[in-house]
């Protein structure tokens, strides 16, 4: 038997217990990081799989490539409306909020091990930032749902923090190992970190979308691939040229999952999965790495040194930047608590192994048991925590999936599968009573394991799948129409125009989108606007009625087919604004 055949039943066997133990994940309580390690510590040489495994370089290796994937993946499915609304606070946690929880870990660290300052303060800096792995697992996959803005602080600065914590533990390393002295040479490699990885990032990734959407493949499934060797890319460029490999290739994602590209789904899918093997990969070597009789020597300074981190380090760095943006005090305390340590710290920790710093065991020994217990403590309480802070929202009233026109290619327009659920606004409707938007189509509606063909007259019930053909610029309105509650704000629509039929009726539009016109309910828009004007209507012309305009947009003979409803954008910001205030004093 070759070495080569006896590698691939290895790993086909350690992969398959990594996702076995995935599946366990939800019912323990404990993220799927630790499990993974768990999976690998097992099979390494103090385990029962008795496989001996001490190749620094390598694991070093693997796991800086599944991590690029990880982050990658995080950056496609990272709309750009979370960034927007978060970057500030985001940006800032990444940054001085690394920096100050590696100085306070790291002078402790110097204390409780009785090591260098210096040497305390790179232990710090390891441990200083949050592992994107294991956030996104969380947040995405273990049914925690947060308001977006919660949700965006978490993830953006997790996907972001990384480079502070490399530059950190780089710029301490050259002054341990090559005597470098602190000053304008630390600050260059800072500037070239970020600044690098921003535009190399950015410039992939507007490249990337261009191609994908240029070139014409032999096969369809060249194209998730296609978008992988895009973002591995962006890594490598910025990764050789002196910058943050890590931040390029996240914000490659996001221009790039951001954008219209073909086989856009299946892209998402293929990457998915991939993100997934990334991670049992990644922790199941790192798990091989190290030597779990070795964590019973440091346990106790490791213990002391967590729960530094843990409870004093990460809240002194939390408090004043949120406070600063406006978060209360219970989100405060969640951003604190979800500060989880994972594969970043434990492939940093590598890095004095390589530089063949004096005491680098010791060093990656208690950076690893530190993230065990960060990992199992922080990650298995989340949810209950979450919950005890009333930050929980109730799920979506039901996710909806886009399918993919593949036999058209590039064609502007989506398949939509919603799942009715009780509280939506359209259960109880007649579709003709439903005001969609102009470019959208009922294509099919599947109900008890029956197809049922859409009619004006057909009664949507709770449960039911329907299958919507529409344009991408509309998305949110039938989202607001089908996904949403009941009770969910007119405000959380954009400001972009609606455009329905003429014949929909003031009531519909009423129920459909919570947009509310002064006039009789029974009345159509084409009556509503036929009885403002004082001549015959035209295309172009208006009807307001204070925040609201009326457009006729489309028109057969005197009959009006097409009418716009845009609400002014001033009017619309001054009513959220006293809606949120109002909120606050109750």
């Amino acid at each position: 038997m070759f070495l080569i055949d006896q590698i691939i039943l290895l790993s086909a066997v350690l992969i398959l217990l990594g996702i076995i133990s995935s599946q366990l994940s939800a019912r323990l309580g404990l993220p799927v990081l630790v499990l993974f390690l768990i999976v690998g510590m097992l099979a390494g040489e103090d385990g029962p799989g008795g496989i001996f495994f001490d190749n620094a370089e390598a694991a070093h290796s693997l796991g800086t490539l599944a991590l690029a994937l990880i982050l990658f993946d995080g950056g496609l499915q990272t709309p750009f409306k979370a960034i927007k609304q978060v970057w500030k606070p985001a940006s800032t946690l990444a940054t001085l909020g690394v920096l100050v929880t590696g100085g306070v870990t790291g002078v402790a660290a110097a204390y409780i091990l009785d090591i260098p300052l210096l040497q305390g303060l790179l232990l710090g800096a390891i441990v200083g930032s949050t592992d994107a792995a294991a956030v996104f697992s969380l947040l995405r996959n273990a049914g925690i749902n947060l308001n977006s803005k919660l949700k965006a602080t978490l993830e953006i600065e997790s996907a972001s923090n990384d480079p502070m914590a490399i530059f950190l533990t780089i710029g301490l390393l050259e002054i341990l190992v090559n005597d470098l002295k602190p000053g304008s040479g630390l600050l260059v490699m800072f500037l070239s970190q970020m600044g690098l990885g921003a535009l190399v990032g950015l410039a992939v990734g507007w490249i990337s979308v261009k191609l994908i959407n240029k070139i014409q493949l032999v096969a369809a499934g060249l194209y998730p691939v296609l978008v992988s060797a895009c973002g591995l890319l962006s890594f490598g460029i910025t990764a050789n040229i002196g910058g943050s490999g890590f931040l390029a290739v996240f914000i490659t994602g996001v221009v790039i999952g951001n954008s219209r590209f073909v086989f856009q789904r299946s892209t998402f899918l293929f990457h998915d999965g991939l993100a997934w093997l990334s991670q049992i990969t990644m922790f199941v070597v790192l798990g091989l790495l190290i030597t779990p009789t070795s964590l019973f020597d440091i346990w106790f300074e490791g213990l002391l040194i967590a729960l530094v981190l843990i409870f004093i380090a990460r809240p002194i760095a939390v408090v004043p930047v949120l406070a600063l943006f406006g978060f209360n005090i219970r989100e405060i305390t969640l951003v604190s608590w979800v500060g989880l340590r994972g594969s970043v710290p434990i492939i940093l920790a590598i890095f004095p192994l390589i530089f063949g710093l004096p005491g680098a065991d010791l060093i990656f020994n208690v950076v690893f048991f530190v993230v065990l217990i960060s990992a199992t403590l922080q990650g298995s309480t989340l949810s209950w925590m979450a919950k005890k802070l009333n930050l929980t929202l109730p799920p979506p009233v039901t996710p909806a999936a886009t399918l993919e026109i593949t036999a058209l290619g590039d064609v502007d327009a989506d398949i939509v599968e919603y799942t009715l659920g009780d509280t939506s606004r359209s259960v109880g409707r007649r579709i003709s009573q439903l005001a969609l938007p102009d470019g959208a189509v009922m294509a099919m509606i599947t109900r008890n394991n029956k197809v049922i063909a859409p009619r004006g007259s057909t009664l949507l019930e709770a449960g039911d799948q329907l299958f919507i053909v529409l344009k991408p610029n509309i998305r949110e309105f039938i989202d607001y129409v089908f996904s949403g509650a009941i009770t969910k704000e007119r405000h959380e629509l954009s400001v972009q125009e609606l455009k329905v039929k003429g014949n929909n009726t003031v009531a519909d539009i009423a129920h459909s989108y919570n947009i509310e016109i002064p006039t009789k309910p029974e009345e159509t828009l084409e009556q509503v606007i036929k009885s403002m004007l004082e001549t015959s209507p035209k295309i172009g012309d208006v009807v307001e009625f204070g925040d609201l305009k009326l457009y006729v947009h489309d028109m057969v003979g005197e009959r009006i087919i097409t009418v716009g409803i845009l609400e002014k954008v001033s009017l619309i910001k001054r009513s959220w604004r006293i809606r949120m205030l109002a909120k606050i004093k109750k």
